[in-house]
């Protein structure tokens, strides 16, 4: 049996092709920028004039006639003398405060800035707290290969936050405060 071919023989049909329509230049926006930009300058301009001064009209002064002299009637009191008397009773007075006790723990706070592998390197961070006028210690335990950079013992967690605020203030990062469970 013949194969029969079912695609078109001869010439491909030729595909009519258009032109591309010119392409148009965005004259909209273009005349909206133009426009938004004039009104920002012209804005520009009335802000940086300054106002004219208002004319007023001369003031024609004219001759007063004379005044009688003051009579008793019409002359104002004389400013009274005031006393204030806090003055006097301020230096008698006393205040009192009564101040609440700060709680102070047994167990006592520490504060470590570092961990470090080497000793040399834990010698540089406690240089650098040296620096900042504040005693330090580096300790290591038997069982850790670390060797800690510590500052402390201190009684209240108020004055290691003063110690930490200021080598923050130093860029001497990151310092841990804890309670000292002796290790």
């Amino acid at each position: 049996m013949a194969k029969k071919d079912y695609v078109k023989r001869g010439k491909p049909a030729q595909r009519s092709r258009k032109k591309p329509a010119p392409k148009r230049k965005p004259i909209k926006p273009v005349l909206l920028a133009i426009l938004v930009a004039s009104g920002f300058g012209y804005a520009l301009y009335l802000l940086n004039q300054d106002p004219e001064p208002e004319v007023t009209p001369p003031v024609v002064v004219k001759p007063t006639p004379k005044v009688a002299p003051k009579t008793p009637a019409t002359e104002l009191p004389p400013i009274p003398e005031e006393e204030w008397d806090y003055i006097k009773t301020l230096p008698e007075k006393e205040v009192q405060v009564e101040a609440k006790e700060l709680a102070v723990s047994d167990v006592p706070y520490i504060m470590q800035c570092g961990a470090y592998k080497t000793m040399s390197t834990a010698q540089e961070r406690k240089m650098d707290i040296a620096f900042q006028g504040i005693n330090s210690q580096i300790k290591k335990r038997e069982d850790s290969s670390w060797y800690r950079v510590v500052l402390g013992p201190y009684e209240r967690k108020r004055d290691a936050e003063k110690d930490k605020h200021k080598l923050q203030r130093a860029k001497i990062e990151p310092c841990a405060i804890w309670k000292d469970n002796g290790q």
